[in-house]
């Protein structure tokens, strides 16, 4: 008997065959039934590492403590994040 708190039985189903949780299924399936929401869309509000300055770049490589920070070019910074 379908659930009727599951908007959409079909990804719910499939979500519970890949091994998730009843309520992560149910959550993931809702949120793609619902046009308001965009659960496949990924990541925040940040802009691109290559429209930071340098200085932001390095004061991000030093709060995820990155060994050789302070001899790298910008372009090395931005590897080295993405890494």
């Amino acid at each position: 008997m379908p659930d009727p708190s599951i908007k959409n039985e079909d990804t719910y189903r499939s979500l519970r065959d890949e091994g998730y949780s009843k309520e992560k299924a149910a959550r993931i399936a809702n949120a793609q039934a619902n046009d308001d929401m965009e659960p496949s869309k990924k990541g925040g509000k940040q802009p691109p590492y290559e429209e930071w300055t340098k200085q932001e770049l390095y004061d991000r490589a030093q709060e995820l403590e990155i060994d050789g920070r302070s001899d790298m070019s910008k372009d090395e910074l931005i590897a080295a994040l993405r890494g």
